[in-house]
């Protein structure tokens, strides 16, 4: 996601286990080239893949406001692996935060309030 035309995501490490089976999955995609041609697609993200043995994979975006965010892919398919560093991609970073009050404004709409009919 790009907020005024400068994209949010500045480095995505992907971090697995050598040998452990939670892990296939995670090591397939480094091998069959999928990260390389994301690295192509957008090069200002920074792309690392890191070796952490003895542990479960999980993917972790660092964003420019600060904030970082890790997504387990433990035993997850090629394809939610991908779904996920889109998702990823497309994040900004921030926290969800809920609106528990509703908004109040000192200038009210011009069209005016909305009614159903």
């Amino acid at each position: 996601m790009a907020t005024r035309g400068v994209r949010q995501l500045k480095k995505l490490e992907i971090f697995f286990c050598e040998v452990g089976g939670s892990s296939n999955q995670a090591r397939e995609y480094i091998k069959s080239g999928l990260i390389v041609e994301y690295a192509g697609t957008f090069p200002s993200v920074e792309v690392s893949a890191k070796l952490r043995n003895g542990h479960h994979p999980f993917i972790k975006a660092d964003y420019v406001t600060g904030f970082s965010k890790q997504v387990c892919i433990k035993n997850e398919s090629l394809e939610r692996i991908e779904k996920v560093v889109t998702m990823l991609t497309d994040s900004s970073g921030r926290k969800i935060s809920k609106i528990t009050s509703p908004i109040r404004t000192d200038t009210p709409s011009v069209q005016g309030v909305w009614t159903p009919m």
